[in-house]
């Protein structure tokens, strides 16, 4: 019996764009559709479900935000996994994207080979009902909505925002082999830090690529955060090689952890969306 290939619907203007990656990834065993208008993007989705949309912001007629909406607004598309493309690096567009449920997104230009893996980590996470990250193990997407569902309607629970910013530029320097063994690595670090003083409901696991979520009674939460701001701190210059250390410390797009914390949650947000957002609005 013949394998059946995952279709990808690929809604880009860029021409040239269009047709490297409808080439490539054919050659790569998918299915490819293209479309040039967000409009046609929105009703090729509806015609003939796609098992992923890779999606470019910038369209001719409505961009690709507006796309996103309506296709979450779907119930035939809702669970669609979007991957964007963008020129734009602003984290006022990542939130956007995030909040319309973007799965991942990449600026141009990009890497293809990137582009590859992760159209398969989101197929991937697709097939296995998003319960885990293909890289670090930890719960994301379904399981962590609905643990953080849990905890905001009791007082018995605080939560920890960790991100790990500039992975980007880290990965176009390194390759995503670095980016992925860094992740795994603080994925393991964190985990570590938990354990001291954690309990049996204790929870960890991804918001994002490179976003991790705690969530841990309240009175564990200051001495918690300021382990793993200090560990965290002093371990991200061995992630360079030693030639490049010292000039990485110096860069602006060096790698970083910023953390954001709600130190009680009943009664705050009414869904586990809005707390994922508001975390990423406060990170510092």
């Amino acid at each position: 019996m013949a394998e059946v290939k995952s279709k990808i619907l690929i809604v880009e203007d860029d021409l040239d764009v269009a047709e490297m990656l409808n080439a490539y990834f054919r050659v790569q065993g998918y299915e490819v559709f293209t479309v040039n208008w967000g409009e046609d993007g929105v009703r090729a989705c509806q015609t003939d479900r796609p098992d992923l949309v890779i999606l470019d912001i910038r369209l001719p007629d409505i961009d690709g935000y507006e796309v996103a909406r309506r296709l979450r607004a779907d119930r035939r598309t809702q669970d669609v996994p979007i991957i964007f493309l963008t020129e734009k690096r602003e984290r006022a567009d990542k939130l956007q994207g995030l909040e319309l449920g973007a799965d991942d997104y990449i600026t141009k230009p990009f890497d293809v080979q990137e582009l590859r893996l992760r159209v398969r980590n989101a197929l991937k996470r697709m097939s296995q009902g998003s319960l885990t990250n293909p890289v670090s193990g930890l719960p994301e997407g379904a399981v962590v909505d609905e643990r953080l569902n849990e905890a905001i309607k009791n007082d018995g629970w605080a939560v920890l925002l960790v991100s790990l910013e500039n992975m980007d530029s880290f990965r176009e320097a390194y390759g995503f082999v670095a980016s992925d063994d860094v992740l795994r690595a603080v994925s393991l670090m964190i985990l570590n830090t938990m354990r001291e003083s954690s309990g049996p409901d204790d929870f960890l696991g991804h918001t994002g690529s490179s976003d991790f979520v705690l969530v841990v009674p309240p009175a564990n939460l200051p001495a918690l955060r300021e382990r793993l701001q200090s560990r965290l701190e002093q371990s991200l210059d061995y992630f360079y090689p030693i030639k490049d250390r010292e000039q990485a410390a110096k860069r602006k797009d060096r790698l970083i952890v910023k953390m954001a914390d709600v130190p009680s949650l009943a009664g705050r947000y009414p869904t586990a969306e809005q707390l994922k957002v508001d975390l990423l609005r406060r990170k510092k």
